[in-house]
């Protein structure tokens, strides 16, 4: 990401806010960049434990003007945020830094994950889904699996993305491929899903494990 305040891509960005005041009451969606720009100076002058004064004077603009940035009730011309930044001693792009920050999150309390089927569920496998993210460069899954009851028939399992497994409680040996892991609490694997996968062997009840898996690009419907 480029950092010169004379980038074609910054001087897009700032075409359209010369400096300028901001009308009082104009709608707050309107004033995202000039919120995220006033909260990234604040933030940068008060940990580099500079005043206002000391701020305004460093930079070359007005107290008043400085004070206006840092409440989003002014727009800044590329010229005031390359000084802006030259000031902080950081690049330009830091001070776009959390704009269009909204961002998908899922949050489950403990005990409230959707209980869901998969193979083994009839043989004592209780998956309990703790969230899934679904969008563009991000596709994650997360379930809590319980093993309550030992079979002789474990399901094996196969899917697009990477696995990881955080044992919990208990004791397993679980396979991937021609290899096998014995996992304890506390053990990790991080597994490639096209290989089959799955527990053979339960040697100590119950078996808690997280299973996260990433999924890229090509997340299962």
């Amino acid at each position: 990401m480029t950092t010169d305040p004379d980038s074609p891509d910054l001087q897009a960005r700032a075409a359209a806010m010369p400096d300028r005041e901001v009308a009082p009451g104009q709608a707050a969606q309107e004033l995202g960049l000039e919120v995220v720009i006033g909260r990234q100076v604040r933030e940068y002058r008060t940990a580099a434990g500079l005043s206002i004064a000391e701020m305004a004077a460093r930079v070359g603009v007005s107290k008043a003007m400085l004070s206006k940035i840092e409440n989003a009730q002014t727009s800044c011309s590329l010229t005031t945020l390359g000084r802006l930044a030259t000031g902080l001693g950081i690049p330009v792009t830091a001070l776009f830094r959390g704009v269009d920050a909204d961002r998908e999150a899922v949050f489950v309390l403990a005990g409230q994950g959707a209980r869901i089927v998969r193979r083994g569920s009839r043989v004592g496998h209780l998956y309990e889904l703790l969230g899934a993210l679904r969008g563009p460069h991000k596709r994650m899954e997360a379930v809590l699996v319980t093993l309550t009851e030992q079979s002789e028939v474990f399901p094996l399992f196969q899917h697009p993305g990477t696995e990881l497994l955080y044992m919990l409680e208990g004791e397993m040996v679980y396979g991937h491929g021609e290899a096998s892991y014995t996992m304890r609490p506390g053990d990790a694997l991080q597994l490639d899903g096209e290989g089959p996968h799955g527990p053979q062997e339960l040697v100590t009840l119950p078996i808690r494990f997280l299973s996260v898996t990433a999924f890229g690009d090509h997340a299962p419907d």
